[in-house]
């Protein structure tokens, strides 16, 4: 595709904002909008003092000020210097054209994966690009080496956990109340944006059901918090790479166990199982959960005031720092590579929330450099 998307979707006439919102089923489609702020949570858009060059929102007035009449486009990396408001505020009120996806951001109406953005005008946007134009591609960090894992590069075992720990460690932290909202975006349903999958169960769940009364859904922990105590408090409480949705009464099945094969089917939950010492998720997401264990570790290394976490081959270690089983999670990550869910699910973290990756996504690969 182009730097300005496909012929037919060139050619289509571009919807409004308004037919957008109503609209929100995934599929592809320009719109064509007024920017009128940048959108830093669900219900608020800010016209300056813009914090980052990742999102915009569209209206189909300049003068909107409702949240509820606007569509939060997500801005790719790669679109970032061209269109994203902190790097060029002078976008505020102008009409353009962005391709992408119908689908939430924010846990919003709005335009996600977006392939192509031009002014609004008589010119074909194919023939006249911006002033600036943007970049010809919109591959994210995602695998490169090169971009976001620069400093990683070359490296394995201890120097390699170091080095990613340097990187990640940047990141945007969340309030306990603000992972309600980042989880309805990160583990959205692909198939029905009203909803969350549920990690354990696999259940596809209102969004809207989230609390702690029989049925809803509620913050699983995947690194339990007991394991170090770090509770609820930001930093690895809030962490929302090891932060999924799950049924309240499977949440406490799992309680704070270790991970580990076997046991009974847990009621609720069929696909997984559980004993007296561990707790086995579904094959489906064995290796999203490996994974979790795995940045939690090289993430909170005890140099930046936060708990120092580690993974041993145990599945007895009730309140200290460590979790396991490290000869399981190993063999989890290989049988479950990473999926178009668990990828989409890094990216929507990096792109609207923390701004930092799981490494362990990006380059399975590395598991094995540092824990042989």
């Amino acid at each position: 595709m182009g730097l300005y998307g496909s012929t037919a979707a060139v050619a289509a006439a571009p919807l409004t904002v308004t037919q957008a919102i109503s609209q929100q089923n995934g599929s592809s489609a320009t719109v064509r909008g007024y920017v009128v702020g940048q959108p830093t949570a669900t219900t608020t858009v800010v016209r300056s003092g813009y914090p980052n060059d990742y999102a915009l929102a569209l209206a189909d007035s300049a003068s909107t000020t409702s949240t509820s009449s606007m569509l939060y486009v997500q801005i790719p990396s790669a679109f970032r210097s061209a269109w994203g408001l902190r790097t060029n505020p002078s976008l505020l009120g102008r009409q353009i054209d962005v391709t992408g996806t119908l689908s939430a951001y924010f846990s919003h109406a709005g335009l996600t994966s977006s392939t192509a953005f031009a002014f609004a005008g008589t010119t074909p946007p194919t023939t006249t690009p911006p002033t600036t134009p943007p970049p010809t591609t919109t591959t994210p960090p995602a695998g490169s080496c090169e971009s976001y894992y620069t400093a990683a590069c070359g490296k394995s075992g201890a120097a390699l956990k170091s080095a990613l720990n340097g990187i990640i460690r940047n990141q945007t932290k969340l309030s306990y109340d603000q992972v309600w909202d980042a989880l309805k975006a990160t583990d959205q349903d692909p198939a029905n944006a009203n909803n969350v999958i549920l990690l354990y169960s696999g259940r596809s769940q209102a969004k809207s059901t989230n609390g702690g009364n029989a049925n809803d859904w509620n913050r699983e922990h995947v690194w339990a918090k007991s394991h170090g105590d770090f509770g609820t408090s930001t930093g690895p409480g809030t962490d929302i790479h090891h932060l999924r949705p799950e049924d309240v009464s499977v949440n406490a099945t799992r309680g704070n166990l270790d991970f580990d094969n076997g046991g009974s089917a847990v009621p609720e939950a069929t696909d997984s199982r559980y004993d007296g010492d561990s707790f086995e998720p579904r094959n489906a997401v064995k290796g999203d959960v490996a994974r979790m264990i795995f940045y939690m570790a090289v993430r909170y290394e005890g140099n930046d005031g936060y708990v120092n976490l580690e993974i041993n081959n145990s599945v007895s270690n009730g309140s200290a720092p460590y979790m396991g089983k490290l000869s399981v999670l190993k063999q989890w990550s290989q049988q479950d590579p990473p999926d178009a869910f668990e990828k989409r699910r890094n990216q929507v973290i990096f792109d609207s929330f923390q701004h930092n990756r799981n490494p362990f996504i990006d380059h399975p690969e590395w598991v094995a450099s540092i824990w042989p």
